[in-house]
């Protein structure tokens, strides 16, 4: 809803010398594309519950928390009750859309100034845009699209839901024109290259079964990166941005940037802390919510000797009958948590709950190997890539 009042009375208006920069004229230099692009990137950092969502809406895990009524649009999510006013989903279209919205923004002022490093930089934006379309229609399947320019708040009452198809049409031309304007590399870590949108490109294309498109992208990535030798060790801080990583999502714990009741100051990752076991007295690991708890089907689906089990989910019962620590069991208890992604001592700064620096890691070079197997099993391209890519 809005409140219409007016502050007339209270508010003397008057912009501070120096300060008096709308929209309008904020493009002067290079360094204010940067800037902007920055921005356009900072909403990635808001995105901490589609991860969280899209395993508890999932057969792997339970809502969990402190009681059924604990982060009710999670349970909702959970129990498939929830409706187009769940707190949770609202926030992510938001959040979302704030990211199209400064991608468009960049696009309306692309004209204004020309520098060396233009084309690279607006190959960023593209990818960007097309990452979160990619996430709404994942999410919501039809979605209003627009590209041409920013949404006000007078285009509210006249947007309509845009059939899916054209949205991925939307997505595979913004990644078509990142791919043609990023670098192989980036001198900051965090930013996209070419290679990742390939690998974007393909994920979209295999998502709409499109395998032969799908393979012929992934081929661009395969040999560029490789995998680790340690599989958990690129879930910990140190194996950050490793050699197997393709796109993360940047965090940082340095300063009390997230506070309750402002994502949108978000720096650190809020999503650590729902993964970690209430009441925590033990070693290494650090108290949270005991939300997105895995099942005991997932546990019991690793092979024997998998090294990824352990890396992935966390055996409380057999851990704290190692090390003697104590806990208590939230809501939905299965006796299992988020290994990769759980709070861990000595890594959350400034607000303790809110700061976390785990990375998400949104596609590996293991993701690659496995979407480009699939692309050229289920397209009939070639069953023996698909094997070496398997293996």
């Amino acid at each position: 809803s809005i409140l219409s009042y007016t502050c007339a009375d209270h508010v003397d208006y008057e912009p501070i010398e120096g300060y008096a920069i709308t929209a309008d004229v904020y493009f002067q230099s290079e360094s204010d594309y940067d800037a902007a692009l920055i921005g356009t990137y900072d909403p990635l950092q808001w995105l901490f519950f589609n991860m969280q969502i899209g395993d508890i809406a999932s057969d792997n895990s339970l809502c969990g928390g402190e009681s059924a009524s604990d982060y009710l649009g999670l349970q909702q999510i959970d129990d498939m009750t929830h409706y187009p006013n769940n707190d949770n989903l609202r926030s992510i279209w938001q959040w979302l859309y704030e990211g199209v919205n400064r991608a468009n923004y960049m696009e309306e002022n692309k004209s204004l100034l020309d520098f060396d490093n233009k084309d690279a930089l607006y190959g960023e934006v593209y990818f960007l845009r097309a990452y979160y379309y990619f996430e709404l229609v994942k999410f919501f399947g039809d979605v209003p699209l627009f590209v041409d320019g920013r949404l006000t708040a007078g285009d509210a009452g006249t947007l309509t839901r845009t059939p899916k198809e054209e949205v991925y049409a939307q997505i595979e031309l913004d990644l078509q024109n990142a791919i043609s304007s990023l670098p192989n590399s980036q001198s900051q870590v965090g930013r996209v290259n070419k290679f990742t949108a390939n690998a974007l490109l393909g994920k979209v294309l295999l998502y709409q079964d499109k395998f032969t498109e799908a393979a012929a992208a992934f081929d661009q990535v395969i040999g560029v990166y490789s995998l680790v030798s340690d599989y958990g060790s690129q879930f910990l801080s140190f194996g950050e941005n490793g050699p197997e990583s393709v796109f993360e999502i940047q965090y940082t714990n340095t300063s009390n940037w997230y506070d309750w009741g402002c994502p949108q100051c978000s720096e650190g990752n809020y999503g650590i802390i729902m993964n970690g076991p209430r009441g925590w007295d033990g070693p290494e690991y650090a108290q949270g919510w005991s939300f997105n708890v895995p099942v005991n089907s997932l546990y019991e689906s690793f092979e024997e000797g998998d090294t990824r089990r352990d890396a992935s989910i966390l055996d409380m019962v057999a851990y704290s009958a190692a090390t003697g620590a104590n806990y208590t069991e939230g809501y939905e208890h299965t006796g299992y948590y988020n290994n990769k992604y759980i709070p861990r001592a000595g890594q959350s700064g400034a607000q303790t709950e809110l700061n976390y620096l785990n990375n998400y890691r949104i596609i590996r070079y293991a993701d690659v190997l496995l979407m480009a197997a699939e692309a050229n099993n289920r397209g009939g391209i070639s069953d023996a890539l698909a094997q070496q890519y398997l293996n």
